[in-house]
């Protein structure tokens, strides 16, 4: 079972998410989208949406320092395991916790503005299952790593092990099956929801508008009658009436 779920299903979920990218890409562009829902309420999506997209990126963040940083690197550049622990634990407590209120806000919103409920898609109940699974059990295995209650297992030399094991091709399965149940359980429902991302509104994270950073400038003209008018050599067939 170890083999099974830390040392292929990474893989499997990577083969997937490339695949399904490619085929919605080529045959399901005009699904490619958001399915924003901005038209139907907006009051709730302008202080949930932020919460929840700021505070993800600093969970990315965190999860890219802790997981593909070695330990040996900190401590090449002084920073004892005290005091990256204690930077993790708060910056990582704040991001989590804005991210987690700004994902409730917005489930909030899609189960209790019609507009919006009607607006739901199958998948996004699968979706929010994962997201909110993935986030809270991240959440239990911070605390409870933090609190001592999993004793002195130190996720660096574990989970941080495994997962970089795995861009070498030969995934150290073993670290994650000792790993806590809280820490099993996240990595899961994380691989999870990266392979619903090709198969959910989740796909719009690969469609950041960089090409409006190079965009020309929008050249906007006077409306006024008057000067539109005096500025135009002839006059135009009806504008001729009456005059």
């Amino acid at each position: 079972m170890d083999l099974i779920l830390w040392g292929v299903f990474p893989y499997l979920v990577v083969v997937l998410l490339v695949a399904g990218l490619i085929w919605r890409a080529r045959y399901d562009r005009f699904g490619w989208t958001t399915h924003s829902t901005q038209v139907h309420e907006s009051r709730l999506l302008r202080i949930g949406s932020p919460l929840f997209h700021f505070g993800m990126a600093f969970v990315v963040v965190g999860h890219v320092v802790g997981l593909l940083i070695p330990k040996t690197w900190t401590d090449a550049v002084g920073l004892s395991d005290h005091t990256y622990h204690l930077l993790a634990v708060s910056t990582g407590s704040v991001a989590g916790l804005a991210a987690a209120a700004g994902i409730g806000i917005l489930v909030h919103r899609r189960f209790t503005v019609p507009a919006v409920k009607q607006a739901t898609l199958r998948s996004d109940h699968l979706m929010y299952t994962f997201l909110l699974g993935a986030m809270t059990l991240g959440i239990v295995a911070t605390l409870l790593n933090s609190t001592g209650a999993m004793g002195d297992y130190n996720y660096r030399e574990g989970v941080s092990l495994w997962f970089r094991s795995l861009f070498t091709f030969q995934p150290d399965y073993a670290l994650m099956g000792q790993a806590p149940a809280a820490f099993q359980l996240h990595v899961i429902f994380g691989l999870g929801l990266f392979l619903l991302i090709p198969f959910s509104r989740l796909v719009h994270m690969f469609s950041a508008p960089l090409k409006y950073l190079f965009r020309p400038y929008v050249v906007y003209r006077s409306r006024d009658p008057k000067q539109a008018a005096a500025q135009r050599p002839t006059r135009r067939g009806w504008e001729k009436v009456g005059s």
